[in-house]
């Protein structure tokens, strides 16, 4: 498997570049002005922020399945800066994760799943985009 081989920044860097091109994938107005942690001091300045992360959540579920949301606002939180305090653990945004996960759903690429493990997986056609990545 060519995900497993290639190391992630390469590969989320290329699956992003082709997510550009698809439609369901543009960043909300609202992107530009949020963090994407309570555990970051600004916005991110990076222009193509919204497709990077929308590239790592997708390289996400391929990897371990079936993801919820809670699972991936772990996976992007990170260390909050308290002051005098200790740092502490902070989970990431979810209103972004959601939204990429909708835009997701709309592309074809993930569907819904209930039961015991409830979350989103890959369908054929998002395993097919990302094991086409080169």
């Amino acid at each position: 498997m060519i995900i497993y081989e290639k190391p992630h920044r390469e590969f989320n860097i290329k699956l992003a570049e082709q997510l550009k091109g698809m439609e369901e994938f543009q960043p909300p107005e609202w992107s530009f002005f949020v963090k994407s942690s309570v555990s970051r001091e600004r916005p991110s300045i990076t222009p193509d922020f919204w497709h990077k992360r929308a590239a790592s959540i997708l390289r996400q579920i391929y990897i371990n399945k079936i993801v919820g949301v809670n699972k991936l606002k772990a996976r992007y939180g990170g260390k909050k800066d308290r002051g005098a305090q200790p740092s502490k653990f902070m989970k990431g945004s979810g209103k972004i994760i959601r939204v990429i996960l909708q835009q997701a759903e709309k592309a074809g690429l993930v569907e819904t799943v209930k039961g015991k493990k409830s979350g989103r997986k890959l369908t054929e056609k998002g395993k097919k985009v990302l094991e086409e990545i080169k």
